[in-house]
């Protein structure tokens, strides 16, 4: 287990390369808190996520992203420290699953605000209806995502559209976003389009899945 722990066979390549160069460093140095919890580092990834969303509201552009970028390398550190430290569970898994979609939630909701308020030409509905389908469809892949084990459903490679590379996403173009306002505009953007195709092609992978 020399490198094993630092991510997961399912971790694509963005999200890899994260968790190698990012993630780590932080989860070797935090081995050192004996009273420190797996959950506790979900919680802050959690908490760092919504306040990434809060920040995109009030125009802190900059700042959100650089709390999404936050959010995004304790994602990593969670799932890293509970492998060194024997804790993996699957409750674990479960809370670090279902705080993630409160992380995506405020950051989507966030980054439309933004949009409303530095990027209006655009109307009000069409903003609204983009963050309409980014939530329906980041959602979605996680939820497609568990379906189909369950059902003995596969789908190939995992997909590049995960959490991870979604974040990083949003994180960069928050980053970005003193050099242009339309920068964040195009983060929405990606989650409409990438997210509602690869769902749009779980869907047609699942039709074809049984031969009748």
């Amino acid at each position: 287990m020399a490198t094993e722990w630092k991510n997961k066979p399912t971790d694509r390549f963005i999200l890899k390369w994260i968790k190698v160069n990012l993630s780590s460093p932080i989860t070797q140095r935090l081995l050192k808190c004996s009273a420190l919890k797996p959950w506790m580092i979900t919680l802050f990834s959690m908490i760092t996520g919504v306040f990434s969303g809060v920040l995109f509201s009030f125009d802190f552009g900059f700042l959100a992203g650089l709390m999404a970028a936050t959010s995004q390398v304790f994602d990593g550190v969670d799932g890293q420290f509970a492998r060194l430290t024997n804790r993996v569970t699957n409750s674990g898994a479960f809370l670090d699953s279902v705080l993630d979609r409160y992380a995506d939630g405020s950051m989507v909701m966030g980054l439309v605000i933004f949009n409303l308020h530095n990027n209006s030409e655009w109307g009000t509905g069409f903003l609204i209806t983009m963050a309409t389908l980014a939530l329906i469809g980041s959602g979605l892949i996680s939820y497609t995502s568990a379906r189909a084990q369950n059902l003995g459903i596969s789908f190939g490679k995992p997909t590049l559209v995960s959490k991870g590379t979604r974040t990083a996403i949003v994180a960069i173009c928050g980053l970005l976003s003193p050099i242009s306002s339309l920068i964040p505009l195009w983060a929405l953007a990606y989650l409409v389009v990438h997210t509602n195709m690869v769902v749009l092609f779980r869907v047609y992978k699942a039709m074809t899945h049984d031969k009748f």
